[in-house]
C-alpha cells in the first residue's frame, strides 16, 4: 500500500527540482558562467580592448581614425533592434564590420559605438555572434 522510496530515488527527484527551478527563473549561479566576465553599469559583460581578437582591435583603431574601412556597411547606422543596447536616438549607433580569418563574406563579428561623433565614440560594443550578445569594450 505505501510506496518505499530509496535514497537514491529520493535525491534525483530532489536534484531534478532543483534544477528545474534554476532553469525556470535563470537566475543567480546557474545564469552566469565564470567565463563571462565583470559586468559594466549597464548590465552588459565588459571586455577589454587587449582581451578582443586582433582583427577586432584593428577595428577600434580604424574607428578612431575614422577610416578606412573595409565594407562598404560599416559605420552605417545600427538600430539596437534587439534592444540589448542602452536606449538611444536614432542614428546613435553605429556599425562596424569585425573580419573573421578565412570567411569571404562579412561574418558574424561586429563593433558597435555610439556617439555624437563617430571618430570619438562615447562607448563601443563587441559582438562576436550578430548583435544576440555584446561587451562593452574597455581600455
Amino acid at each position: 500500500m505505501f510506496r518505499q522510496w530509496s535514497w537514491s530515488a529520493k535525491w534525483a527527484r530532489w536534484a531534478s527540482l532543483v534544477l528545474l527551478v534554476g532553469v525556470v527563473l535563470g537566475t543567480g549561479a546557474w545564469s552566469r558562467s565564470p567565463l563571462d566576465g565583470p559586468v559594466g553599469q549597464n548590465g552588459l559583460p565588459v571586455v577589454a580592448l587587449v582581451a578582443l581578437p586582433p582583427q577586432a582591435q584593428e577595428v577600434w583603431g580604424q574607428i578612431h581614425r575614422g577610416g578606412p574601412f573595409r565594407y562598404e556597411k560599416d559605420g552605417t547606422v545600427f538600430f539596437n533592434r534587439e534592444r540589448l543596447l542602452p536606449r538611444e536616438k536614432r542614428g546613435y549607433y553605429r556599425e562596424y564590420t569585425v573580419p573573421t580569418p578565412g570567411l569571404k563574406h562579412r561574418g558574424a563579428r561586429r563593433i558597435v559605438c555610439g556617439g555624437e561623433r563617430p571618430q570619438a565614440p562615447e562607448a563601443c560594443y563587441y559582438t562576436a555572434d550578430h548583435y544576440s550578445s555584446f561587451q562593452k569594450i574597455v581600455q
